[in-house]
């Protein structure tokens, strides 16, 4: 199970930091990252961190503005938001996946465990 946490309402320019903690069957040694979806549109590939050497992947269109980190021993995964767009307005959703080939890093259909979505909202 994977329970995200953190959106909200803020600003452009203002940060956010989401949460997403594994429990239960889904704490075993996963890749975790995000996606984003708004009504009508695909799920999108946000960002991923792999489990075994801490490296990172992100979208072209937060790179440098979200940073993902996470912290094992918590089975917790974190995104840093950083220079909000009202672009970025959208359902997160944190997913998890048991090692990830690169080649599928940014497919919605390589990740096996995904949390309920929480919402960030940008102002302009």
């Amino acid at each position: 199970q994977l329970q995200a946490s953190g959106g909200g309402l803020v600003p452009a320019g203002d940060s956010l930091t989401l949460s997403c903690a594994a429990s239960g069957r889904t704490t075993s040694r996963l890749d975790m990252g995000w996606f984003r979806q708004s009504p009508g549109k695909e799920r999108e590939f946000v960002a991923v961190m792999r489990w075994s050497g801490g490296h990172s992947y992100y979208a072209d269109s937060v790179k440098g503005r979200f940073t993902i980190s996470r912290d094992n021993a918590k089975n917790t995964v974190y995104l840093r938001m950083n220079e909000l767009k009202p672009e970025d307005t959208t359902v997160y959703y944190c997913a998890a996946t048991p090692r990830v080939i690169l080649s599928a890093i940014r497919m919605r259909s390589s990740y096996h465990y995904w949390g309920q979505g929480t919402q960030v909202t940008v102002s302009s």
